[in-house]
């Protein structure tokens, strides 16, 4: 209760001072600027002298498959707050999955420490109630540092308020709860270490790249939830800008293949001279320069009757040849 309290009070203190900072300078999106800037740099504080060494003296004398258990149990504990999310949000699929995450981890990975799901086809649907505030059309509202939990939104920080209540950790008793607290808190900021030290070589404004990034981020994530996850997109084939041409394959169900040389006319349309059956490619002779007409039997038939004759006419004119070429010189 008393991080509701928090993150409540922080939350209607900066609604109340939203008006406050103004200027010609200022990002739209973060006209809490001076009050979030003089946050960061105190979270920054507290994080490079309390957690972040923590967190690496966590990391130094715990084996690298304590730790990946560890982020197991907790990412299961997470499912929980996934699955009612999904559900306010109407997306019964992701819901599923996610209650079928939880089973199998739970009961088949030692109480989530080890994650079977993902590798059985599992994916893990990361939701919280600022996503499902934004599902249903509520603004996000100016960018907002709250203490200790970092960048957010008024938004994300009401939806952060709800979000701990879909903790299971918050139904234990406080003398196994606080502890896990903890434990949960630093296995998260052990998992963070490498983006500080990525966060602190590359970014010149470390606040504005991670103010930017975040709001980049959320926007994304808001944008598919807004997106109906229904439908299906249709594609066309890379030339089509259209509809789906009118002729359809002769045969149900079997494609239909145009000549290759074949320029003109509808998709399974056969020229005139071919006689081919309907719906079957019809080929030309690879080696002919026109395609054969339409009286291509006849005439082949009067070619073969007067081929004997041929040799005649050849050995005729002959001799003609050789007297007309001085003329021709």
């Amino acid at each position: 209760m008393n991080k509701v309290r928090i993150i409540a009070a922080t939350v209607a203190a900066s609604a109340v001072l939203s008006g406050c900072a103004t200027g010609p300078n200022r990002n739209p999106n973060d006209p809490l600027e001076p009050m979030n800037r003089a946050m960061y740099k105190f979270n920054d504080t507290v994080d490079s002298n309390i957690a972040q060494p923590i967190a690496k003296g966590y990391q130094k004398v715990t084996p690298t498959p304590v730790r990946t258990a560890i982020s197991n149990f907790f990412s299961n504990l997470g499912d929980l707050g996934n699955i009612a999310n999904n559900l306010l949000q109407l997306r019964i699929t992701d819901a599923t999955e996610d209650l079928m995450r939880v089973a199998m981890n739970s009961v088949f990975g030692v109480a989530g420490l080890i994650d079977i799901a993902t590798p059985a086809g599992l994916p893990k649907h990361h939701q919280d109630f600022g996503l499902t505030m934004a599902r249903w059309g509520v603004p996000s509202g100016p960018y907002l540092v709250l203490p200790v939990f970092g960048p957010s939104t008024i938004r994300d920080g009401v939806g952060r308020a709800v979000d701990v209540r879909f903790n299971l950790l918050n139904y234990i008793e406080p003398a196994a709860r606080n502890p896990m607290y903890i434990a949960q808190f630093i296995s998260a900021r052990s998992d963070l270490l490498g983006a500080t030290d990525l966060l602190k070589q590359a970014a010149l404004d470390p606040y504005s790249f991670v103010r930017d990034a975040y709001l980049q981020q959320r926007k994304s994530l808001t944008y598919r939830s807004q997106s109906s996850s229904s439908t299906l997109p249709t594609y066309n084939e890379p030339g089509e800008s259209g509809a789906v041409p009118a002729a359809t394959p002769a045969v149900p169900g079997l494609p239909n293949y145009e000549d290759p040389g074949e320029t003109g006319g509808a998709s399974g349309a056969t020229p005139n001279n071919a006689p081919a059956a309907p719906g079957l490619p019809n080929y030309d002779d690879p080696g002919a320069d026109n395609a054969m007409p339409a009286s291509a039997p006849a005439a082949a038939s009067a070619a073969s009757a007067a081929a004997p004759a041929a040799p005649a006419a050849a050995s005729a004119t002959a001799p003609a040849t050789p007297a007309s070429s001085p003329a021709a010189q």
